[in-house]
């Protein structure tokens, strides 16, 4: 076979530095379109939501990027980005990791759908207790203590 096929889908969860909610709303849309910008040549963003602290992005990526160089470059380009087009008396950074989960073509649109809800879902939830939460329903083993580290 000569051709590559693949459907590499992902729900990945990032946040700000300490989890401080600085992504202000005169700035979130213009930051998920930058984003979304940055993403094109190696995937395509099917959706990008979040609130103050973090981001939630569900996105297809070529079969030759890692999820690691994906969001590492989203993360470097994005925080550079808001750091020259914005004044932060604090500065703009994201947390040094991420959260990735592997998503079925069949539940992409829950997961879409749960990312457009993000606001409403975050009345309830804090962004502690949903990772908390997706790590366990994913059962990925984690240190309670120290996983926001």
């Amino acid at each position: 076979m000569s051709h590559t096929f693949s459907n590499n889908l992902f729900h990945i969860i990032f946040s700000t530095k300490g989890r401080v909610g600085i992504i202000r709303p005169d700035f979130k849309n213009d930051l998920y379109k930058y984003i979304s910008g940055i993403a094109k040549e190696d995937s395509q963003i099917l959706k990008i939501n979040g609130i103050d602290n973090h981001v939630h992005i569900l996105v297809k990526i070529k079969p030759s990027m890692s999820v690691s160089d994906f969001v590492c470059k989203l993360k470097s380009n994005s925080s550079k980005w808001v750091s020259e087009n914005f004044e932060l008396s604090y500065g703009f950074q994201w947390q040094g990791g991420f959260s990735s989960f592997s998503v079925s073509e069949s539940q992409a649109g829950v997961i879409s759908g749960y990312i457009d809800r993000q606001e409403e879902h975050h009345r309830k939830f804090s962004f502690e207790k949903e990772l908390e939460d997706f790590l366990r329903k994913n059962k990925i083993t984690f240190d309670e203590k120290h996983f926001l580290d």
